[in-house]
């Protein structure tokens, strides 16, 4: 009875820390948002595991001190044991933020942590649905664990310029540290890319806001062509993306109505996502898609763009199969010569 009425005040208390988590970073007035965010969603992390602990009946004390509880590290490496997984990945670069936040944090952290921020606050949401039956978005509404970023990304160069060279030297480790472990895997688990894209459209009634475009204007809109790689921006492969829509529908608790009578489950599998591109055709739409040879890949927007497709309508799958019954056809299994196996809808005439 003790250890359930432990494991119940952890569990409100993880739900505290990561609701103040999230307030502080999304208050645009307050600097100190990086270390502060760094410390509760660590705090959360650290409860609601060692509630998960107690759950499964096994201790949160060091084994030679009975008055001591493990430290967040040392549960990690207890419930998440693959030590490449990453989902616990993810959860130690910010636990080493938090480590060095005691002493020393610069404002340009931000956006070499931001999305990996955004990972491990589905990543929380998700768990904590997992392990305890807990939907946190009952708390909070669902556009909350989203992040209001600042991406004013600086190069090395000047970084080295605004900073003294012991603390320029540390946040170059911390940020080419990062971005090997992203090299190493795409997966939303342990990032998930912040982009703000801007596109000019000459349709009024899709533009958010509207410009000149001049090409001797010096306040106006100017078009540039800039060569870009486009591994910065599509990092996902067919099956990634599926997962990155499951993890987002499981942390978010949205209704999806689709019934696969194959599996059993209602999951978003290779068949609703062949469906949904499809429908509407986002192959030809280079900001959801990019083609290398044999390899198709994807963009994070192409994974926002599903989730907000299925909070708007819940069974978007089977109003696809209603509206449109020619986009029901034979699935065939392609095969390219690198990259995961890929489903392709074929059209019946």
């Amino acid at each position: 009875m003790e250890k359930e009425n432990l494991r119940e005040r952890l569990l409100l208390k993880c739900q505290e820390a990561f609701i103040m988590g999230l307030e502080l970073y999304n208050k645009p007035t307050i600097k100190y948002r990086i270390e502060g965010f760094s410390f509760f969603i660590c705090n959360a992390w650290e409860l609601m595991l060692k509630a998960k602990l107690l759950k499964d009946g096994k201790s949160i004390y060091y084994s030679n001190n009975s008055s001591r509880t493990l430290n967040l590290s040392d549960v990690i490496k207890v419930v998440y044991t693959d030590k490449n997984q990453p989902l616990r990945i993810n959860l130690e670069k910010i636990v080493d933020l938090r480590n060095i936040s005691t002493h020393l944090v610069t404002e340009d952290y931000e956006t070499v942590y931001a999305p990996f921020f955004q990972a491990n606050i589905l990543n929380f949401s998700e768990q904590l649905q997992r392990f305890h039956n807990i939907d946190i978005t009952r708390k909070i509404p669902q556009n909350f664990l989203s992040l209001s970023v600042n991406m004013d990304i600086l190069n090395n160069d000047e970084i080295r310029g605004k900073y003294s060279p012991a603390i320029a030297e540390k946040l170059i480790t911390q940020k080419n540290d990062l971005a090997s472990a992203q090299e190493l895997d795409n997966s939303n688990s342990l990032v998930i890319p912040l982009q703000n894209t801007i596109i000019i459209t000459r349709n009024p009634k899709n533009a958010d806001f509207s410009v000149n475009v001049s090409n001797d204007s010096e306040h106006n809109a100017k078009i540039l062509k800039e060569l870009k790689d486009p591994n910065d921006k599509y990092t996902l492969s067919f099956n990634n993306v599926i997962k990155a829509v499951n993890k987002q529908i499981r942390a978010k608790n949205l209704p999806f109505n689709y019934y696969d009578k194959k599996d059993g489950k209602n999951n978003f599998n290779n068949y609703t996502l062949s469906l949904i591109i499809k429908f509407y055709n986002l192959k030809k739409d280079d900001k959801y898609t990019y083609h290398f040879a044999y390899v198709t890949r994807y963009s994070q927007q192409i994974v926002e763009f599903i989730i907000k497709e299925i909070k708007n309508d819940p069974n978007i799958i089977g109003n696809i199969k209603k509206d449109n019954p020619r986009v029901i056809g034979i699935l065939s299994l392609r095969l390219p010569p690198f990259g995961d196996p890929e489903l392709i809808l074929l059209e019946l005439s």
